[in-house]
């Protein structure tokens, strides 16, 4: 949960989840559906399944228990060096380096590395500096506290040099480089997206489609969603049309457009607008689909803006 995401945001997600799946086995005995249930609002869903697939590595392969050499933990999915070197030394006192945000910014910094941290080469650099400066002993608390150092000290902007236990060691603040080093990153440059989203109504339900391997949410439950390229409302009701009926093998009448939400994915800023539909006729295609009372959409784990589109329909519902 860790994974690019702030331990302030994780806390909550990581007690209800520990709740529910309070074992290993719990969690490699639990349907993919509930894991990502668990996990909406998180993001980046993929780290959801591979969890998942670990604890079932780990009841198949394991017994049960969880590794402790590098090469099995690296082994299981969803486990790279950042995170196998973070359970290994914190869990088991392995002698095993990490490098992440924080540690890449201290370790930078101490040896005034003023390249790119990114790069193959920066990266080859840098896990060798976490691996040479391990201690002997309490490795998991060295590399906490190197985090630490990295999260409350060695900030940004505007370190806390006066501060910093390893001042008189850092280069850096010696040569007054703290604004250069690391290397600023390259700034992302995004792309304006238009897609629609058709909330598609039969007998009091609504569509719902699994997401397949491959596309944004995999595994996840979402509204047919697809590019908007059309300039008028005509164009929009055909385009709309006709992609729904590739998507879903349905024919359906567009209606009102009801809401839109702007959000962002990766490199690209997505506005959504979100169309009412009716069913006429049709077969679904190959693929996982529901026609799910809009009651019963909160048993569905659904994207961030799926979960919206949902809500506004309950939201409707409650009006009426």
């Amino acid at each position: 949960m860790l994974q690019q995401t702030q331990v302030v945001t994780v806390i909550p997600y990581f007690e209800r989840f520990i709740a529910k799946f309070p074992t290993i086995s719990s969690l490699a005995t639990a349907h993919e559906d509930e894991v990502l249930r668990m996990w909406e609002g998180l993001g980046y869903y993929r780290r959801a399944r591979q969890l998942h697939k670990a604890a079932r590595v780990i009841v198949d392969e394991h017994d049960g228990v969880f590794p402790r050499d590098a090469v099995s933990v690296k082994a299981l999915p969803g486990i790279g060096r950042y995170t196998a070197g973070a359970i290994l030394s914190i869990a088991f006192e392995a002698r095993e380096p990490i490098l992440e945000a924080n540690t890449i910014r201290v370790f930078s910094r101490l040896i005034a590395y003023r390249h790119d941290t990114t790069s193959t080469e920066g990266q080859r650099v840098l896990w060798a500096v976490a691996e040479d400066w391990l201690p002997r002993k309490r490795i998991g608390d060295f590399n906490q506290a190197m985090m630490e150092l990295g999260s409350e000290i060695c900030t940004p902007r505007a370190p806390l040099c006066h501060e910093c236990p390893v001042a008189m060691l850092c280069p850096t603040r010696a040569e007054g480089l703290q604004d250069i080093i690391p290397a600023a990153k390259k700034r992302t440059k995004y792309e304006d997206v238009v897609e629609a989203c058709v909330v598609v109504r039969r007998n009091g339900k609504v569509l719902l489609r699994r997401c397949e391997e491959g596309e944004r949410w995999a595994g996840l439950w979402d509204f047919p969603r697809l590019a908007s390229n059309a300039e008028n409302d005509a164009g929009r009701s055909r385009e709309l049309c006709e992609g729904v009926r590739t998507l879903t093998g349905y024919d359906v009448a567009i209606g009102d457009h009801f809401k839109t939400i702007k959000h962002a994915v990766t490199r690209f800023r997505i506005t959504l607008k979100c169309f009412e539909a009716t069913h006429l006729s049709g077969r679904k295609k190959g693929g996982e689909f529901a026609w799910v009372p809009p009651t019963r959409l909160e048993t569905y784990a659904l994207s961030v803006t799926g979960r919206k589109v949902a809500n506004a329909i309950q939201e409707t519902l409650r009006k009426t």
